[in-house]
């Protein structure tokens, strides 16, 4: 990972000139992108698509912008919040009013040019100026519309993705086995419906806007469909799903382990794997246990596999065992802090981890109406 530093960091010009230099063309270079939302889920969604090269202007709240720019520390020097950063590149930006007369006629005339539009307004709240789904798609008929919502169209709460992580089953399954609820450290139930939201409009473009143009995403939905094999466990069991800590409720052993000084994890996958972990671990006995030879026995054995396998690991450094370990073919790793994980991708402070081929990084995240002059004056023309 490169380190940030404010004298060296890429300026908007430098990147546009870079890309430039690439002969490339990107799969949505010619699609428009209005972003009415903000937060996580709908940006994630729209910076996803600005990545694979579309057109994306991102319509912010005169004087505070996107709630997101506030939430920090951690600021950058120029004072935007590394939350903001981490889900706006390839964007500009547009402060408009939705209470004023002249800046609905803006977004009007955004809309009108767009190829689609992306928002998380309440219900309500764009039919009251005008620019609600229903009267935008009837008068455009080439436009594509997608509201990501907390709980569905037609429920008011608002998405929050701690009380969605709650609700959807995920804290009940997640944390050690006999403690309390715990969340996921990351607000994965807007990262999955940004990336729900995406696929939904690069199949609508695809499909030639063919079939439902009101498209709509929830973080409810998104999060207790991520429930996939823990759902489907409780669905032909009809047992209620439990925590499991670190382990597995289907396999073993797949499971973290403390090596002699620091931790790792093994993720057997096969009865194959299992023989080959058991014996670079020196446990042979557990490798001709014909008790042992499938999941099924392995799982009624789990506190026997499991401990001889801790007391095996604990003897010898973590780098000692994954070099016996992928040498015999089992999947495996290390714990990794943040900072450690991220220096095996290309990211940067400001703008990010960057997106694979054929995605590419070409703006910066924009500061709060960076762009609104030449927006106000040119529309989309401010990408020419």
């Amino acid at each position: 990972m490169r380190a940030f530093d404010a004298t060296i960091a890429l300026s908007k010009d430098t990147l546009e000139e870079q890309y430039k230099r690439i002969n490339m063309t990107l799969p949505l270079e010619n699609i428009r992108i209005l972003d009415l939302s903000r937060v996580l889920a709908g940006p994630l969604c729209t910076m996803i698509l600005g990545d694979l090269g579309a057109k994306v202007i991102k319509v912010e709240r005169p004087g505070a912008g996107d709630e997101t720019r506030g939430w920090g520390p951690p600021f950058d020097s120029r004072g935007e919040s590394a939350y903001y950063l981490s889900v706006n590149r390839n964007k500009v930006s547009v402060a408009a009013d939705l209470a004023n007369r002249a800046d609905q006629q803006l977004i009007a005339q955004l809309i009108a040019d767009a190829d689609v539009v992306v928002e998380n307004f309440r219900p309500g709240t764009l039919e009251r100026r005008g620019l609600g789904p229903a009267a935008m798609l009837v008068a455009h008929p080439r436009l594509l519309w997608c509201t990501v919502t907390g709980f569905g169209l037609s429920n008011p709460r608002p998405g929050y993705d701690f009380v969605v992580q709650a609700e959807s089953g995920w804290m009940a399954i997640t944390g050690e086995a006999h403690g309390g609820p715990m969340k996921v450290g990351v607000a994965l139930a807007d990262v999955l419906a940004g990336k729900d939201a995406a696929i939904q409009v690069l199949a609508a473009l695809a499909g030639g806007r063919r079939g439902e143009r009101h498209l709509a995403v929830s973080l409810a939905h998104s999060a207790t469909a991520a429930l996939v094999n823990v759902a489907q466990n409780a669905l032909v069991t009809g047992v209620e799903a439990r925590r499991w800590g670190n382990a597995h409720p289907n396999l073993v052993p797949y499971e973290l382990f403390e090596a002699a000084d620091r931790p790792i994890v093994i993720a057997v996958g096969s009865d194959a794997q299992y023989v080959a972990c058991v014996r670079a671990l020196g446990l042979e006995t557990l490798a001709t246990d014909p008790t042992l030879a499938t999941n099924a026995g392995r799982l009624a054995a789990r506190s026997r596999v499991v401990g001889a396998m801790a007391s095996a690991l604990r003897r010898e450094s973590a780098a000692h065992w994954l070099a016996r370990l992928e040498d015999a073919g089992v999947p495996c790793g290390v714990v990794k802090p943040v900072l450690e994980a991220l220096e095996s991708v290309e990211a940067s402070a400001l703008t990010g981890v960057a997106p694979m081929a054929p995605a590419r990084v070409r703006r910066p995240p924009p500061r709060l109406d960076e762009q609104g002059a030449d927006i106000r004056a040119r529309g989309w023309g401010v990408f020419d």
